[in-house]
């Protein structure tokens, strides 16, 4: 994979990270569906879970910055730890599945 075409996967990434964080404490049913895709592509392109981390870091900050921007507490951006476990525990059910 070229330098050019990990970028555009780790852009397309984050955005579809973004979209799940959004929804993810929504009645939204797609949601999962979303985490399996998201999954799927991370594990077929072998992007380290650093990175995926990293990712999460970045939109957390992102969002923050628009709460302070707006006044509003940013107390309830905690609560997406969730999401990023949840994440990384089907992500390692990706990997133990594919071991054996």
């Amino acid at each position: 994979m070229t330098t050019a075409d990990k970028q555009a996967l780790l852009q397309q990434l984050k955005l579809d990270y973004r979209i799940i964080l959004v929804n993810y404490f929504t009645t939204d049913k797609s949601v999962k569906g979303r985490i399996d895709k998201f999954i799927n592509a991370v594990f077929c392109a072998n992007i380290p879970v650093p990175q995926i981390i990293e990712i999460h870091m970045e939109l957390i900050d992102e969002f923050s910055k628009q709460l302070k921007l707006e006044g509003r507490s940013e107390e309830s951006l905690l609560d997406y730890r969730i999401t990023l476990i949840d994440v990384l525990a089907h992500l390692c059910e990706v990997y133990r599945v594919s071991g054996k």
